[in-house]
């Protein structure tokens, strides 16, 4: 089987750092709390403000998601090619992940995934060596459970709650726009949001995260074993169809922003659905030809993925915290928007140039070099050994 790396994955995740930096962007600007409930805007700022619910939140994050899930069993599969045991590989993997995720968390923004997808890459262990039917049976058994609970109002406070998101969220407005480094730092790792002061509540928020992510991490898994996306001209029904999901799910978040129990229903099916719909639609368009440079652009983007994402966070807060320039609040969603597609560009713009010299990103070469064992980065590959998938 082969393990050579699939330039439509590299072009679908570059395409979803897009959408995650423009999510980011409301966290960014308006903190991870006070997101939900941002008042005062314009109307320019609060159409961006929508479309960025709508189209873009929850439906990024998922995309990535799946192609975790997609490259988890691509690495097993190369590892295994060499004649090694892939368990603790993955195991050494997933460390990094959750080293870089708790540096990243701590030092610099609230906001990282690289922790829970480490962590998470534990919780996968268990599927690895199932098959794709099992898989995609799984995801759509959590698909099913996870959107099941999220039945109810989702921000039906009490007086006493509501004061207390009140006084986080005003605080947190205070501390990130004029704080110092420190100040900012203390805030992020002391202060206790709302939701998360109850011990037990939190646990199982915890517990369930696994669960309630887990349809696009094991649909990934399952893609990777059927081959998808590795022979593309022959999968353009696949895509053709698959794309219809996203008018679909479009439908489902909109609904979501004015109903109360079902909000969180309609959200959490809305928003994975349309990462599928995105995936098939971009993969329509790779494939019709169309749009080859900004393909490239976005494959180049997304073979740096790793230390695209973590210079975004590094812009990001420079830009809206105080220690910084001080813009927290104050940029508007849809100025934020354009300057979030700026940077992307630049980002674009130096990918490109950065490959043209060297091979790999710093923070995937970091990762690579503790993930092998290994100052190189490769893996070795065990001599005398027959190359088979070998259960480990």
């Amino acid at each position: 089987m082969s393990s050579k790396r699939v330039k439509s994955i590299d072009s679908l995740r570059g395409f979803s750092l897009l959408g995650i930096l423009l999510a980011n962007l409301l966290i960014f600007q308006y903190g991870m709390i006070g997101k939900d409930h941002v008042t005062g805007l314009s109307w320019i700022d609060k159409g961006a403000y929508y479309i960025t619910k709508v189209l873009i939140e929850s439906s990024f994050m998922p995309i990535f998601t799946l192609l975790f899930g997609y490259s988890l069993i691509k690495l097993i599969e190369s590892i295994r090619n060499k004649g090694r045991k892939s368990r603790w590989v993955i195991v050494r993997r997933a460390i990094g992940l959750i080293l870089l995720g708790l540096l990243h968390a701590t030092y610099l923004w609230e906001g990282d995934i690289l922790l829970f997808y480490g962590l998470t890459m534990f919780f996968l262990l268990i599927f690895i060596n199932r098959k794709a039917k099992t898989l995609m049976i799984w995801s759509g058994v959590f698909f099913t459970l996870s959107t099941a609970l999220m039945y109810g109002p989702l921000n039906d406070l009490t007086e006493k709650e509501q004061t207390k998101y009140d006084a986080y969220v005003e605080q947190e407005h205070k501390v990130y726009e004029n704080g110092s480094y420190l100040e900012v730092y203390d805030f992020r790792n002391n202060a206790i949001p709302p939701y998360y002061d109850d011990p037990i509540e939190l646990l199982f928020v915890l517990l369930l995260s696994p669960f309630v992510y887990a349809p696009l991490f094991l649909a990934g898994m399952a893609f990777a074993k059927m081959n998808v996306f590795e022979n593309i001209r022959a999968e353009q029904k696949l895509y053709k169809y698959g794309s219809y999901l996203v008018p679909l799910a479009i439908v489902c978040k909109i609904m979501g922003q004015f109903t109360s129990n079902w909000e969180g229903i309609l959200g959490n099916a809305g928003g994975q659905l349309l990462a599928l719909g995105y995936v098939f639609l971009f993969m329509r368009v790779l494939t019709s030809g169309k749009f080859a440079k900004f393909i490239y652009a976005f494959e180049q983007v997304g073979k740096l993925s790793l230390t695209n994402y973590l210079v975004q966070s590094v812009i990001c807060t420079t830009i809206f915290y105080g220690y910084g320039f001080g813009m927290f609040g104050k940029m508007g969603v849809f100025a934020a928007m354009i300057m979030g597609i700026i940077i992307y560009a630049l980002q674009c713009v130096i990918s490109i140039q950065y490959f043209k010299k060297w091979k790999r990103g710093p923070v995937e070469m970091l990762l690579r070099m503790w993930t092998n064992f290994s100052l190189s980065g490769r893996l070795k590959e065990k001599k005398g050994m027959v190359q088979r998938g070998e259960a480990s």
